[in-house]
């Protein structure tokens, strides 16, 4: 009989990490009165500024989960939710660092080589490594079994050629962990002969190329391969075991606090506007309030069984489906309580329009939520 709980137990007590959390508290606002930092949307994909991630790595708040042997701090899964969770609640711009310090480090822990943890980790750490990732293709979709990258065996490592697309950072990352096809499709097996490789995107042959939002801005990008040699030394695990890496990392990707505090900083601004009496009162204002708080208590409990070394894929997706669906909601609703024109709310409706040219990709970076529902729907044993 299946575990049919949506998510872990909380085994931790949340109020031991207090202190760190008015400490994280302390330091955004005191960036913010210095003018360092203001308040924005979605900053975990929008917000790039390397002085802010230095800063950060000068607090010990990078690299928090990494080994003080290979430069680290060597502190739990929970303590970096928390610090990252009060980053991005506070809206301050952490993009530069984000895929390398969420996804990059654990994978890196469980299937890097030691020539690359050494190469690679303590950079992380001090915030001078930056990270993308190469998985989605044109035409797959959250289908990732179907990527078309070919990795071919050529003299002394492997030569990739196939086209990475939503390459968040990648026209300004030093690297990203490209899946690739390492051996012919086999349809009864789909999940079979795929490998993961560490490429540096300054290589011959790789050409990257931005995709612009629908306000000109620049995050994304197609990055095309033309037969771009990677040694052997940068394989990243085992070969033909992509698959298996790859879904290990997606919990990491899914579960955190950047899939339901997006639009948070908004949510904020509109609170204090509804105060003030700019806006008007809404019920659906502390509705959202109360949803968000349970997302955190959600997430809290995947962070919690993934410094467990527990499974959390299920519970990942349950995170991710419903807190990018209650984001986009925010700024739906937000958009409905002011028409724009008055000059006071200039910041709130700067904020709302940012917030709605966003919200298309909530629902669709790290798996669509059609897929992952069908994930949970596996993982209950229901499919």
């Amino acid at each position: 009989m299946p575990d049919l709980r949506l998510v872990p137990p909380i085994t931790d007590d949340p109020a031991q990490f207090e202190p760190l959390r008015s400490e994280v508290r302390a330091f955004v606002a005191e960036q913010r009165a210095a003018g360092h930092i203001g308040r924005e949307v979605d900053t975990w994909l929008t917000g790039w500024d390397e002085d802010f991630t230095q800063a950060l790595a000068q607090r010990g708040w990078l690299g928090m989960t990494v080994p003080v042997e290979y430069g680290g701090r060597g502190r739990g899964h929970v303590e970096r939710f928390v610090v990252t969770e009060e980053l991005l609640a506070a809206g301050a711009p952490v993009a530069a660092h984000w895929i390398a310090d969420r996804q990059v480090v654990p994978s890196l822990l469980n299937y890097g080589t030691e020539q690359q943890k050494q190469r690679y980790l303590p950079r992380i750490a001090d915030g001078t490594c930056f990270f993308a990732i190469g998985m989605s293709e044109p035409d797959s979709g959250s289908d990732l079994a179907s990527v078309r990258t070919r990795a071919t065996r050529v003299d002394g490592g492997w030569s990739l050629s196939g086209t990475k697309v939503w390459t968040s950072g990648a026209h300004r990352a030093e690297a990203f962990i490209c899946l690739a096809r390492s051996q012919a499709l086999d349809t009864a097996h789909r999940h079979a002969g795929l490998s993961q490789f560490i490429v540096d995107l300054d290589s011959t042959g790789v050409d990257v190329r931005p995709i612009r939002s629908m306000d000109g801005r620049h995050h994304f990008n197609e990055v095309i391969l033309d037969n771009v040699f990677v040694p052997d030394e940068m394989v990243f695990g085992t070969i033909g075991d992509g698959w298996t890496q790859v879904t290990s990392e997606l919990a990491f990707e899914r579960s955190g606090p950047e899939r339901f505090l997006s639009t948070l900083p908004l949510l904020a601004e509109t609170a204090e506007q509804t105060r003030a009496h700019m806006i008007p009162h809404h019920p659906d204002l502390g509705r959202y309030v109360a949803r968000l708080a349970g997302l955190h208590q959600m997430s809290t409990a995947v962070a919690g069984a993934l410094a467990r070394h527990e499974s959390a894929d299920t519970a990942a997706a349950v995170v991710k489906v419903l807190g990018t669906s209650t984001e986009g909601n925010i700024a739906a609703f937000v958009d409905t309580l002011s028409d724009g024109l008055n000059p006071a709310l200039a910041e709130h409706t700067r904020l709302t329009r940012t917030a709605l040219v966003q919200r298309p990709g909530f629902t669709l970076r790290g798996g669509t939520n059609e897929v992952l529902r069908g994930v949970i729907a596996r993982g209950l044993g229901l499919r």
